[in-house]
């Protein structure tokens, strides 16, 4: 099923695959609406020639990468890979209704510190209301009382 989004001024149509849930697709779109303004050049679901495909990513031009996100489901061993491998400058979380306090101690004591130094590591966690606050898929900017903000 195709979506089409307006996003921070600009139309993103997202394709949700067979047994890909809806929110994991709001997800990337609130995401990409979120993060897009400091990253011009950020990108959905780009293949970058490593083990994981990101949801949303943004390079350098040289292939550094300045921004990865992954929306919804994500183990702890993907998490730490990307945290050890990529070298990324910053890595967002993407959850929905998520218990995130207890999330945010498990990530902490499962991730060793040297791979999450200050202001590298983010959970956003959007409000259980957001498919109902989402419902038109006009987005120009995501509401401070949407979500939550966490740095781990």
């Amino acid at each position: 099923m195709l979506h089409d989004f307006q996003l921070a001024e600009k139309r993103v149509r997202l394709w949700q695959r067979t047994g890909e849930s809806y929110e994991h697709i709001l997800m990337k779109a609130l995401g990409y609406a979120m993060f897009v303004w400091k990253y011009p050049n950020l990108e959905i679901e780009t293949r970058v020639g490593l083990r994981y495909k990101p949801d949303l990513v943004a390079r350098r031009r040289n292939g550094d990468f300045l921004f990865w996100g992954e929306a919804g489901a994500n183990s702890m061993r993907k998490t730490a890979w990307l945290l050890k491998h990529t070298r990324t400058k910053k890595l967002v979380l993407f959850k929905i209704g998520q218990n995130a306090k207890q999330f945010v101690e498990q990530l902490r004591e499962e991730i060793p510190a040297k791979y999450r130094p200050e202001d590298r590591f983010f959970l956003i966690n959007f409000v259980e209301e957001i498919v109902n606050l989402t419902a038109a898929k006009q987005i120009a900017k995501v509401s401070r009382d949407w979500f939550t903000k966490f740095e781990i």
